[in-house]
């Protein structure tokens, strides 16, 4: 049977946070064809625009890709829940919409790594020329962006409580985590425009899609590049298109240009690897033919661990799910619905900020962020009554894991192994970041709350206590990257070169957090954006 091939200058596959900024770029030159390929639907779920619908997103199998890790030796042997975003917009969809950059130094330490050219002067401009800040341009931030970042329009009481309570920990509050000083609590800034989320597909498609010269298909996955020998290059090979199935039937979109991979630090490598660019032992033991032998693609897997310090409490406060509560919620639907703020446009994870462990250097180690409820279970179990909590993890995880094919067909899963913990380091780091939490929540500003550790079966008063509710309770915080890592050309494990081109194919870039050399501190959605950013202009600068 004769497959039906399309024609486009550019295919792009993954319509998340950064497929979409791509498509978006890459089509505002109106002679350039682009073809963005997304696995999932279109954004309509509307949950996903109501900002404080992220606590059901996690119960939608339609809008995910219901990833669970490998079991993990360091936490009881826990298969853990991996939450990615299988729609427009991929997981700028779905997450909790704070926009962090990461500490300066971050992106100087890739240029030291071999990210050549990634240190944090040279990628500021892109941060600022993808955002639309709320409080106007200057030495940090841009205006007139797509990307709206913006003051949260409601917070709680005990969130602004918590910030408070800087103060009584010796802390300072900081009213902008994306500048140099960052060390202390805060309110976090949120990609949201009036009072809805601003993820990358509302942000950079909207407009985007009316253009004549995008196509966008969605529900399509795509099973493999197709690679044929170059001959006018000093490449062997090239890379034309790639095969995708939607509606049970394949299809080849051939790009005359470039493929973009921008399918996310697990679904990168996997494609990369079911077309034969990978660990050639690995792909030969799955019967996939080795078009190239890159031993670092899905390896370096990198990801924010993460540990909820709970409390409960009798007084009515924060989000709960409670019947006291109702009345509030009532009105605050109306609220929302005609002038789109008050408890509906917040985020939950409205507070937190940065802090040192013991044996932190230069800067902050640990993430905060405050959520004023009670959640479990990412938010797949409803939990009645009154709490909050704050959730830590440890910035710089020195543990890496990998991404494994499981097998040769494109629908199954690949292998996701974090390797958590196995590194002491981290768990050091993570133990010190519990007692701050604890310091904070006992603090006499959230003394007023009257609040109590509640932690089924777990207490919290030793470090091996502590080690112990990590291991059985601790979770990702969604920050995964590293498989498809930037590195220099003496770098065996290095998968794209300073302009995120796949090593020794022509025609093929790696454009998403997978390129990162190692983890930010801090949420990783802005950074993508911005790698998004710099790469587009590389491959409108090549057009010339």
């Amino acid at each position: 049977m004769q497959i039906p091939v399309q024609e486009f200058d550019y295919v792009i596959v993954g319509g998340g946070s950064a497929g979409a900024v791509l498509a978006a770029r890459l089509t505002e030159n109106p002679v350039i064809r682009v073809c963005l390929v997304e696995a999932g639907s279109s954004d309509r779920n509307p949950f996903i625009h109501i900002p404080f619908g992220l606590s059901l997103l996690s119960r939608f199998d339609s809008i995910g890709w219901g990833y669970n890790t490998e079991p993990q030796a360091e936490l009881n042997h826990r298969e853990l829940f991996w939450p990615r975003g299988k729609t427009l917009g991929g997981s700028s969809s779905i997450n909790a919409m704070c926009y962090i950059r990461g500490q300066a130094e971050d992106y100087d330490r890739w240029a030291q790594e071999g990210a050549d050219g990634w240190h944090f002067d040279a990628v500021l401009p892109y941060f600022k020329r993808a955002e639309n800040y709320c409080r106007g341009a200057d030495d940090f931030h841009g205006e007139g962006g797509p990307l709206d970042v913006s003051d949260l329009r409601h917070t709680a009481s005990i969130s602004n409580a918590f910030v408070a309570a800087a103060e009584d920990v010796g802390l300072a509050v900081i009213d902008d985590f994306n500048r140099r000083q960052r060390e202390g609590l805060g309110l976090y800034q949120v990609t949201q425009r009036n009072g809805q989320r601003c993820s990358t597909a509302k942000a950079y498609l909207s407009e985007a899609k009316k253009r004549g010269n995008l196509t966008i298909i969605t529900r399509a996955l795509a099973e493999r590049i197709l690679i044929k020998k170059s001959a006018a290059s000093d490449s062997p090979k090239r890379a034309t298109g790639v095969q995708v199935r939607a509606k049970g039937k394949a299809m080849r979109l051939m790009a005359s240009r470039e493929v973009i991979i921008s399918a996310g630090a697990i679904n990168s490598p996997h494609l990369l690897m079911l077309s034969g660019i990978g660990p050639a032992e690995a792909l030969q033991d799955k019967g996939i033919y080795v078009q190239q032998d890159l031993p670092g693609v899905g390896q370096n897997l990198q990801d924010h661990l993460d540990a909820i310090v709970q409390y409960r409490t009798k007084l009515p406060v924060g989000y709960p799910i409670a019947a006291r509560a109702l009345p509030h919620y009532i009105k605050a639907a109306f609220r929302y619905l005609f002038k789109r703020d008050h408890i509906f446009s917040s985020n939950v994870a409205e507070a937190g900020g940065f802090v040192r462990s013991s044996l932190a250097a230069e800067y902050p180690d640990i993430q905060l962020h405050f959520l004023p409820a009670i959640l479990q279970d990412h938010g797949r179990r409803f939990v009645h009554g009154f709490g909050y909590g704050v959730h830590v993890c440890c910035l710089y995880p020195q543990s890496r894991g990998e991404i494994r094919l499981q097998s040769n067909h494109p629908a199954d899963h690949p292998a996701i192994e974090p390797n958590y913990l196995q590194h002491e380091r981290d768990m050091a780091v993570l133990i010190d970041a519990v007692r701050f939490a604890q310091r904070i929540l006992d603090s006499k500003t959230m003394a007023q709350f009257g609040g109590h550790l509640s932690i089924d079966g777990h207490n919290l008063d030793s470090d091996d206590a502590i080690a112990e509710f990590i291991r059985d309770k601790a979770e990702t915080i969604y920050h995964p990257v590293g498989t498809c890592k930037i590195g220099a050309d003496d770098d065996p494990m290095a998968v794209v070169d300073n302009q995120l081109r796949v090593r020794n194919i022509d025609g093929l870039r790696v454009v998403d957090a997978s390129v990162m050399p190692s983890l930010v501190g801090g949420n990783t959605n802005a950074p993508t954006v911005m790698i998004a950013e710099r790469a587009a202009q590389w491959i409108r600068e090549a057009q010339s």
